[in-house]
């Protein structure tokens, strides 16, 4: 397993969908997840773990004042989410979620690239 903390690592998976419980039964069922509910405020949100390593988060695409394209979105790791927002528009893509904080895990961004696939970039905060 690659050290996720590190630039440039792919980091986390996040399902969006429009049946939250029908999505938990497939991919616990698909792939031997299992899950847990995380105290997110607002939302409910639920990870999914391999053994007890927490590998993705599943959510309603309802979520993010306004609904969302059902979807998996992956997040990168970077040393600086700000930094990488501001590059990200000068060569090109688009800040479709400013750099925000989520308490106790770190600060993110969701992006665009000039082709149109969105991706988000997160800087977790020390364990």
């Amino acid at each position: 397993m690659s050290d996720i903390s590190k630039q440039g690592a792919f980091s986390w998976a996040e399902l969006a969908t429009t049946d939250v419980d029908g999505a938990i039964q497939f991919y616990t069922a698909l792939l031997g997840w299992t899950t847990e509910l995380a105290p997110v405020e607002g939302m409910s949100y639920t990870l999914a773990k391999v053994g007890e390593e927490r590998v993705a988060g599943i959510m309603s695409n309802q979520c993010c004042d306004g609904e969302i394209k059902p979807q998996w979105g992956i997040y990168i790791t970077v040393d600086d989410v700000d930094a990488t927002a501001r590059k990200a528009e000068e060569l090109g893509g688009k800040v479709l979620m400013p750099p925000t904080d989520i308490p106790n895990v770190g600060r993110f961004a969701a992006l665009m690239d000039p082709q149109g696939v969105m991706f988000s970039v997160i800087t977790y905060l020390p364990m």
